[in-house]
């Protein structure tokens, strides 16, 4: 599926079909465009394989992976488990040239439903050189829901990572702050409202402007000159501590980024 915006595609829609299981299969985003049709998102990267362009996707969902990858165990580390859950896609209530809104599943390894969302993706013109993309999401849990991730599993060094995350394309890093902050080791496991990374694909410059962060959320952020070499920022829902999502009850956010050439 296409987003189109001014006449022009900025985003593809994958439902995440020909993802291998252990990869979190799920759908995402990506190629995701500037107006002049910069890349700015990566997928299948040979660092980690398990990172899709622009999707939701979270380590620890009630013990189920439905990130990819090895899973973060306490005291042991990262370490290869028959865990591997899938968010499926389950039908689309609204299909248009800008956005969509979608009913998915969030399964565990068993194919038991975790949760259910409802999804809206919209694109909007801002002017010659920006558009806004906004990923929207309610989670609804039937019966208590845990989420997760490796720092609540035990993993030192910031590590809080699940929840929207965006792969970043493969280039140069020109500047990435928040507020006052600057750099990878202030602006992670931070809670200013706007995030601004700067970035280079393909030989052009690029600006991209998250926000939309949730209550307890945080920013998760890597450069690809930072110690662990990807590139990447994430809206981390348990960055220090385990988010519950009750029965009956719906978790709901939206991240909201500025693509800009």
């Amino acid at each position: 599926m296409e987003l189109t915006v001014a006449g022009r595609v900025v985003g593809e829609y994958r439902d995440g079909s020909g993802v291998e299981a252990t990869l979190g299969a799920r759908p995402y985003l990506h190629p995701l465009r500037t107006l002049a049709g910069t890349v700015v998102t990566d997928e299948f990267p040979e660092d980690h394989r398990w990172h899709l362009g622009l999707s939701l996707a979270v380590q620890d969902v009630n013990r189920n992976n439905l990130w990819g990858g090895r899973t973060y165990v306490r005291g042991q580390g990262y370490t290869w488990l028959d865990d591997h859950g899938a968010i499926t896609g389950e039908g689309f209530d609204e299909v248009r040239a800008d956005g969509f809104t979608q009913r998915l599943a969030w399964r565990g390894a068993d194919g038991k439903v975790l949760l259910h969302e409802r999804r809206t993706v919209s694109a909007a013109y801002l002017d010659e050189r920006s558009w806004v993309l906004e990923l929207g999401w309610a989670l609804s849990a039937d019966e208590d829901v845990a989420l997760g991730s490796p720092a609540t599993n035990g993993r030192p060094g910031g590590a809080g990572y699940g929840g929207c995350f965006w792969r970043v394309a493969p280039g140069a890093n020109l500047g990435l702050s928040a507020g006052e902050l600057r750099g990878e080791e202030q602006v992670n496991g931070s809670a200013e409202p706007e995030l601004v990374w700067r970035g280079e694909s393909g030989g052009a410059a690029y600006t991209l402007v998250f926000s939309g962060l949730g209550d307890g959320d945080r920013w998760f952020v890597r450069t690809s000159e930072g110690a662990t070499g990807y590139p990447g920022v994430c809206q981390a829902w348990a960055y220090e501590q385990p988010r519950v999502i009750g029965a009956g009850q719906t978790r709901t956010g939206t991240l909201r980024v500025v693509i800009s050439d």
